[in-house]
């Protein structure tokens, strides 16, 4: 059965039902960087396990919000990249990071908040392939 099919008929549940879980909303801001290989998705998130990168990203990518494609200088490799679709959702989950962090200071629980870096990695780190080592070394 697919995910599409699964959605809900109202248009703002239907939305919350495409980035609900934990790691998709991750996922399309750390891909609203640009294209990158699930591997390099993989080192730059913090706590999540290859299974469910590939589960998240094949629903992504079946809601239309995220496409693969090939590498060209690997027969092997795919790279994700943001959709124009996924791309209209960037600003929508800028508000609701910023709606969460008023919520949070309006209920008094600010000092619960996490600074993003402690769940993705800076992407300037994987080039050089030092990300994960370090990554490791902050206990991520």
């Amino acid at each position: 059965m697919k995910l599409i099919k699964r959605l809900p008929g109202l248009p703002v549940e239907r939305a919350l039902g495409m980035i609900s879980g934990r790691w998709k909303a991750v996922l399309l801001l750390a891909l609203g960087e640009g294209p990158q290989r699930t591997c390099e998705l993989d080192n730059r998130i913090a706590g999540l396990s290859q299974k469910v990168l590939i589960d998240q990203l094949r629903a992504l990518e079946e809601h239309g919000l995220v496409s693969k494609q090939p590498v060209a200088s690997d027969l092997q490799g795919v790279e994700y990249r943001l959709t124009p679709l996924g791309e209209s959702l960037l600003p929508i989950l800028h508000s609701l990071m910023d709606w969460g962090a008023h919520h949070a200071s309006e209920v008094d629980e600010a000092q619960r908040l996490l600074p993003c870096e402690l769940v993705v990695q800076g992407r300037a780190a994987f080039v050089t392939g030092s990300g994960r080592a370090r990554a490791r070394e902050q206990g991520r």
